[in-house]
């Protein structure tokens, strides 16, 4: 390959500059790691301007907090879901949305045909067995009487199946119960959370009419990112925070999947709502309270600079007002604190204000390299 005069001059310019880039870059580095060497004064009225606190680095361990989003459900142990299991019509309805039930309470009033056969069915095998009793086992048979029985049990049980209550199969002996008609009762205590369903509207088996909640206690599923590890088992004490109100809650279960689509780790806790100012659909924090489980040194996060070279640094204290950078290595993240090494134990360090202190280090290396 031949290079003429011009390409060889160009080439000898063009690796000058990046020399004399390069040079320069290092003397300011050189510099400013000098400058940090050195240390730097700050007077009282500086300190307390800038907020700069001091405390002594000791072995201790550290309770710290872990956060995650939440939203307030239902607790579907103590929930209940009202549903006709047979094909009907909606009558008419007794509560309303949000209402208090109590268990026993009429729901909803509804017609079927295939309620209006059993029922009829119930009523024939009905006065078929208290005739059978009246006249007596010897008198009609084994036979007969076992079929009675079981007859009228089938008509009973499949009534009962249906979700009829006991009370309104009994009252099918008075004339004036209309049959096909049947009424859906609570069968739990509780709020109604959902009634999506009209007067008239004609429902399958297995439809949903409406569903009633135990408020008392709540579910506060927390999301969690899926590379967390976390040792969270059941009972594992937290703070839920809805609006400026604090809950206090413990872990119930904890998902051994990962959500398909917001790719996070649900974690269930219990809440206790005797207040009532908690429903289903609300958003909430939850705050983990964890310790370290032996004694370590920590520092807060923002006590944590960068130097130059990219290390992680910390300002100690050398002397009142005198400060200097020293480098650690960090280690686990522990919610506002940073587990650190590399550092006597008994250092003056900063917790508050080492942007400030940074800030001044790199004013007095520029400052030097314009000298």
């Amino acid at each position: 390959m031949k290079y003429t005069l011009k390409t060889i001059l160009i080439s000898f310019l063009f690796f000058g500059v990046v020399a004399n880039v390069s040079t320069a870059q290092e003397q300011e580095n050189k510099l400013h790691r000098e400058s940090e060497a050195e240390g730097l004064q700050l007077s009282d009225d500086q300190m307390t301007l800038a907020n700069i606190k001091v405390d002594r680095l000791e072995l201790r361990t550290v309770n710290y907090q872990l956060y995650a989003p939440a939203e307030i459900k239902a607790n579907d142990y103590i929930s209940y879901l009202v549903s006709p299991r047979v094909d009907s019509v909606v009558l008419r309805r007794h509560v309303a949305l949000g209402d208090h039930v109590k268990k026993g309470q009429a729901l909803v009033s509804l017609f079927s045909e295939t309620v209006a056969d059993a029922q009829a069915r119930y009523s024939i095998t009905h006065a078929e067995w208290q005739r059978v009793q009246k006249m007596g086992r010897q008198a009609v048979g084994d036979r007969r009487y076992v079929a009675a029985r079981s007859e009228f049990k089938a008509a009973y049980g499949r009534l009962l199946a249906f979700g009829l209550s006991e009370e309104s199969i009994k009252s099918l002996s008075e004339e004036s119960e209309t049959l096909g008609e049947y009424t859906l009762i609570a069968q739990a205590s509780g709020v109604v959370l959902t009634d999506e369903f009209h007067q008239g509207q004609r429902v399958e088996s297995g439809d949903a009419l409406m569903e009633l909640a135990d408020e008392k206690e709540l579910w506060a599923e927390a999301r969690l990112a899926p590379t967390q590890q976390l040792n969270l088992p059941v009972g594992t004490k937290a703070k839920v925070k809805v609006g400026n109100d604090l809950y206090s809650a413990k872990v119930t279960q904890e998902a051994h999947i990962i959500d398909r689509e917001t790719r996070t780790r649900v974690v269930r806790l219990l809440v206790k709502n005797s207040a009532d100012r908690l429903h289903s659909g609300m958003f909430a924090d939850v705050y983990f309270t964890f310790a370290t489980e032996y004694p370590i040194l920590a520092v807060p996060e923002e006590a944590l600079t960068r130097s130059v070279d990219g290390d992680w640094t910390v300002f100690v204290e050398r002397e009142p007002g005198e400060f200097r950078a020293q480098e650690v290595e960090p280690g686990r993240s522990l919610g506002k604190w940073r587990e650190i090494s590399g550092i006597e134990v008994g250092s003056r360090v900063v917790i508050e204000g080492a942007f400030f202190i940074a800030s001044e280090f790199a004013k007095s290396s520029f400052d030097a390299h314009q000298d």
